[in-house]
């Protein structure tokens, strides 16, 4: 009786620009490229289909894609069968482009389709060249995709995709669309059911998470989420990203504050700390409302940490400007800055601008806002020293914690916290990623807190049993018969964004 040997199945890997919405959109592209047949290559392993989930923020984005392309297409060359797909904002961009300046990638695909690569993928290897396929608008929402989530403890939850804003720096409304809100039951629905699965901690997103109902015309939609969430058993930490400093009203403040949950941290986009500014970007709030926002939720949660994104050397920005924004971070005590030189993005209004910033003048005030921005977090972080903090127990968010012999943690406040291996003071000296330590700080850096003492508890939790059996579990059997991945609409499964 003669065999005939299974085809290996083809291996896959997602590489991953920008924002939590790529992140969680290449969670997507994952799980649709399992639910396929494809299995994730190993770290080692050279993958058969090679997927960019891109972004176009910034003007490097450019450069770093076609640069990873280039050194890939010899790599191609010598692996008959092998594929190379580009997706996400900069392929919505740039669909006439890649093509043309990278004849070797197989497949093109926007951000409201990513729903089609196995179909477009297997379409390439039949008839043997590049497929293009770009929607302008949203047919299914995401969240109906199957997704690979990357962590057993933590989850994003997408509410809603796209955005109404016109800031005049920004590309993202053109490419991702109006904003499409989910009803507030299916967002619900998902966390109960990642809750079911072991989750402990989900973070809401929206490009402009806090306009959440502007769809279905619900003002309060957003806080009614939040104290919702605050309702699921078994669900200890609710984040959410980004909001918009326009829209941010006091009924999300009150529910932040009331809701257990909903964790003391608040990322509030700056973008600039001058009125002139902020109005030649199109941001509809000017500083004094901006600075608002932030004493109310100071006022209500005493110990919130806000973090911030900051852009330098716009258009037009003279030096006064300049120093409105310093004013605005030492006035706001932000605990973290993402800060940004201005990047001309064709496309966009600000890109015709007059009066763009010389470069070595936005390079140099890029330079004083990273040190001002340090010196206001370290004082915020040393303010920290001596407290007993709760950490959910991070996996892979310590790069050094093999050399030093430390784990990582989250606070609640969301700080990134390397804390000792030293279970001298507990009885049990087993943590998992998604159990619950308790820790007191004892050093404090500008991006990162140290404990350096004895654990005081550790809390096993649901999370960490959803890690360990998904780690110890035996991987899946691969669902592939003649070495064809199956192509067709996959069945409904959950869902992410933020570029405030």
């Amino acid at each position: 009786m003669s065999t005939v040997a299974e085809t290996p199945a083809r291996t896959y890997e997602v590489k991953t620009h920008g924002c939590q919405m790529n992140v969680h959109d290449s969670e997507r592209l994952s799980g649709l490229l399992e639910d396929a047949g494809y299995v994730r290559a190993a770290a080692d392993e050279q993958a058969d289909v090679v997927v960019f989930n891109t972004c176009a923020v910034r003007e490097n984005a450019d450069n770093k894609l076609y640069g990873n392309l280039g050194h890939l297409a010899p790599v191609k060359a010598a692996r008959p069968g092998m594929q190379i797909a580009v997706g996400g904002c900069l392929a919505q961009k740039d669909r006439d482009t890649i093509t043309q300046r990278a004849p070797w990638v197989d497949v093109v695909f926007g951000t409201h389709n990513i729903g089609s690569l196995p179909v477009l993928l297997e379409r390439a290897r039949v008839a043997e060249e590049a497929q293009v396929e770009i929607l302008e608008s949203l047919s299914v929402f995401p969240s109906t995709l199957p997704t690979k989530r990357e962590s057993a403890y933590a989850a994003w939850v997408s509410i809603s995709v796209g955005c109404n804003n016109t800031c005049t720096f920004c590309i993202v409304p053109a490419l991702r669309g109006k904003e499409k809100d989910r009803r507030p039951g299916e967002v619900l629905a998902e966390v109960e059911a990642l809750v079911a699965e072991g989750v402990t901690e989900i973070t809401l997103l929206g490009q402009n998470v806090n306009a959440y109902g502007v769809e279905f015309g619900d003002r309060q939609a957003f806080s009614n989420l939040l104290r919702a969430c605050g309702s699921i058993e078994g669900l200890e930490r609710v984040r959410f990203t980004s909001p918009h400093p326009a829209e941010f009203t006091d009924d999300v403040i009150e529910a932040m504050a009331e809701t257990p949950n909903v964790m003391p941290s608040l990322h509030m986009p700056l973008q600039s700390g001058s009125d002139k500014v902020l109005r030649d970007m199109r941001r509809s709030y000017r500083q004094s409302k901006y600075l608002g926002i932030i004493e109310r939720v100071r006022a209500a949660i005493p110990d919130a940490a806000i973090t911030t994104d900051i852009i330098v050397g716009f258009p037009g920005e003279t030096e006064e400007d300049f120093r409105a924004t310093l004013d605005v971070v030492r006035a706001a005590r932000f605990s973290a800055a993402f800060t940004f030189q201005y990047s001309k993005r064709p496309g966009t209004p600000a890109a015709v601008l007059e009066d763009q910033v010389p470069p070595d003048v936005v390079k140099d005030r890029y330079q004083r806002l990273v040190e001002v921005v340090e010196e206001v977090a370290w004082a915020e972080s040393k303010a920290i020293v001596g407290r007993t903090v709760e950490l959910m127990v991070a996996e892979g968010e310590g790069r050094k914690d093999v050399a030093t012999k430390r784990l990582s943690g989250r606070a609640r406040d969301n700080r990134l916290v390397h804390f000792a291996a030293d279970f001298s003071a507990v009885p049990d000296d087993s943590v998992r990623p998604g159990d619950m330590v308790e820790v007191e700080i004892t050093y404090a850096a500008p991006h990162h807190l140290v404990a350096d003492g004895p654990i005081r508890s550790v809390r096993r939790t649901r999370a960490g049993d959803a890690w360990e059996r998904r780690t110890s579990a035996p991987a899946a059997p691969a669902s592939v018969g003649l070495g064809m991945p199956a192509v067709g609409v996959p069945a409904p499964l959950p869902p992410a964004p933020a570029c405030g």
